[in-house]
């Protein structure tokens, strides 16, 4: 005879495997959907669904909702919810795998954070997405979000495509089962028009990478490799970055004028 629990535990290990947690606090939730602030009549891409708790509200607030869900367990209460709403499609399928729609879209959800560099990296490769609002780890969504006072290299290579912000906090206890950490509303936007020319786009990405090498423990010392010390220097000045200055602690903002200066012809 299998033990009484057996049942919960099979789904906690299951939970655990696929890093669910599922969102139950309707404030939250509400948050959530407020800083998604969907379009009302265009398509949304909900990723990691669970059970629909964040369905129903992003339907109520979108023209069409395309929600994932890869978990079969919780696919079939999804399956129900979805189809007591004509605007949503269920999709038990990985959204990682997913072709991104051909039409502008936005991309909505509690995602499974041991996937959360794979769903941003899927978000940033869509040539059609206008924006991403996912809830992340707290320290993730601070971290791309220049929150702490630093920036990493994917915000600064992709800021002249797209702003990172931090939209909001989600306390630890919203969710069930209850993670270590409390999560953050990560908003990703594509910009109308890019802060650079197309053109010049994969050479500030060069540079951004060449900055962020870390020879000689700053940015003036792995720029200097690439391109002439008094010219770095001046555009160093330019911009007021210190000459000992950490790469991480240089505002996306003076990539773009370094940029600009060191392509100057």
């Amino acid at each position: 005879m299998a033990p009484r629990n057996s049942r919960s535990t099979e789904r906690d290990r299951s939970r655990r495997v696929l890093s669910q947690n599922f969102l139950v606090d309707r404030s939250a939730v509400q948050r959530l959907v407020r800083a998604a602030d969907p379009d009302p009549a265009g398509p949304v891409l909900e990723v990691g669904a669970g059970r629909g708790q964040l369905t129903r509200p992003l339907a109520a607030r979108c023209g069409h909702l395309t929600a994932y869900e890869v978990d079969p367990a919780a696919g079939r209460e999804l399956a129900a919810v979805c189809a007591a709403l004509p605007n949503v499609e269920h999709r038990q399928a990985d959204f990682l795998a997913a072709e991104p729609p051909p039409e502008p879209f936005a991309v909505v959800g509690n995602i499974p954070w041991s996937l959360t560099s794979a769903v941003v990296r899927w978000c940033l490769a869509a040539p059609r997405l206008r924006s991403a609002t996912l809830l992340t780890q707290l320290e993730y969504a601070r971290r791309r979000s220049g929150d702490y006072g630093r920036w990493t290299r994917l915000t600064v290579s992709t800021w002249p495509e797209v702003d990172w912000r931090l939209a909001g906090r989600v306390p630890r206890t919203a969710f069930r089962p209850v993670p270590a950490v409390d999560a953050g509303i990560l908003r990703i936007d594509r910009r109308a028009e890019p802060l650079l020319p197309w053109a010049a786009l994969p050479a500030y990405r060069r540079l951004v990478s060449v900055g962020f090498e870390g020879v000689g423990g700053s940015l003036a010392a792995s720029l200097r490799r690439h391109h002439p010390p008094a010219r770095v220097a001046a555009a160093l000045r330019a911009t007021r970055i210190a000459a000992d200055t950490p790469v991480g602690y240089v505002w996306p903002e003076q990539w773009l004028v370094l940029f600009r200066l060191l392509h100057a012809r």
